[in-house]
C-alpha cells in the first residue's frame, strides 16, 4: 500500500498565505491540507480560506484542544463538509482526557456530518479513536512504529473503517535545519512525548523527513495517509511554494519509481 501524501502547516500562518498557498497544493495532486490550531492561530479561519480558494482540495485540522476550544465555540460555517475531516485532541489540562475527548467527540457528531479524527499519543486515547471515531492522528513516529500502530489501530475497530493519519515534520532545504532542530528540543522537552520515545526506543529526530528515500519510507508503510509539516526558516508564501513543489518533486521521483500515483489512496 502507499499511503496518501499531504501537506500541513501551523495554524498561524496568515490567511493571505493560505489563501495563496492551498491552489498550489491542489494542483500539484496532494490528498489534503491540515492546519494546526494553536495558541494566535484559527485552523478553521485558515480552512475556511483554502475551502474558497479551491475545488477539490480536502481539509482538515490538526488538532483542536477542546479544552481551549469546546464544540460550542467552533464556528463552522462556510466550511464544505463532503471536503472536511475535523481533528480534535484533549488539549493539556483535562483531568480524564479519554473521557474529555469522548464527550466532546459525541457533541461534535450532533453539530457537523464531517469525518471526526482523534489527535492521540497513547493507547486508550487511540482505542477510543477506533471505537468512536473517523480516523487517528498520529505524530511524532518512525515507519517501522507507525506500522506497529496501524496494525493496532486495525485490531481495534475491528469491523469499523478508520483512517490512520501521521503528522511528520519535514525539511526540504538545509536552510530549516536549525527550525526542525528547535522543534525536535521542544518535543523532547514535553514529559508525555519524552516518555513515548523511551518506551519506543528511538528519538524525536528520528521522526523526521529529509530527504526523498525516507518520505519514500513511510509512504510504503502501513499507514493511510501522511502530513508532510512543513518546517521553513520563517513561513513566508515563498518558503512554503518552495517546500510544496519540494515536496512534490520527491513524491513524482517516487511515482517513476513505483508507478504510484500520489493523492488519495
Amino acid at each position: 500500500m502507499s499511503a496518501a501524501a499531504s501537506i500541513g502547516i501551523i495554524g498561524t500562518t496568515p490567511l493571505e498565505v493560505v489563501r495563496a498557498l492551498a491552489p498550489r497544493i491542489e494542483r500539484l495532486g496532494f490528498a489534503r491540507l491540515w492546519i494546526n490550531d494553536v495558541p494566535g492561530g484559527d485552523s478553521l479561519a485558515g480552512l475556511r480560506v483554502a475551502a474558497e480558494a479551491t475545488s477539490t482540495l480536502r481539509l482538515a485540522t490538526g488538532v483542536i484542544p477542546l479544552d481551549r476550544r469546546p464544540v460550542d465555540s467552533l464556528d463552522l460555517d462556510g466550511l464544505p463538509v463532503d471536503r472536511l475531516a475535523l481533528g480534535i485532541g484533549s488539549g493539556g489540562v483535562a483531568t480524564r482526557p479519554v473521557d474529555f475527548v469522548g464527550e466532546g467527540l459525541a457533541r461534535l457528531r450532533a453539530v457537523t456530518d464531517a469525518p471526526i479524527v482523534v489527535g492521540a499519543l497513547g493507547p486508550r486515547m487511540r482505542r477510543l479513536a477506533a471505537e468512536q471515531a473517523d480516523g487517528v492522528l498520529l505524530n511524532w513516529l518512525t515507519p517501522a512504529a507507525g506500522a506497529v500502530t496501524a496494525d493496532e489501530l486495525r485490531r481495534d475497530a475491528g469491523e469499523r473503517s478508520v483512517r490512520s493519519t501521521l503528522y511528520v515534520r519535514t525539511i526540504v532545504d538545509e536552510s530549516a535545519r536549525s527550525v526542525l532542530d528547535r522543534e525536535i528540543v521542544r518535543y523532547e522537552s514535553v514529559p508525555a512525548y519524552a516518555a513515548n520515545f523511551e518506551r519506543l526506543g528511538f528519538r524525536a529526530a528520528d521522526a523526521t523527513i529529509a530527504d526523498a528515500s525516507t518520505l519514500a519510507e513511510y509512504l510504503d508503510g502501513d499507514l493511510d495517509e501522511i502530513v508532510l509539516r512543513a518546517m521553513t526558516p520563517s513561513n513566508s508564501i515563498t518558503e512554503l511554494e518552495e517546500f510544496v513543489d519540494g515536496a512534490a518533486r520527491w513524491l513524482a521521483l517516487k511515482s517513476r519509481a513505483a508507478g504510484d500515483p500520489i493523492g488519495t489512496n
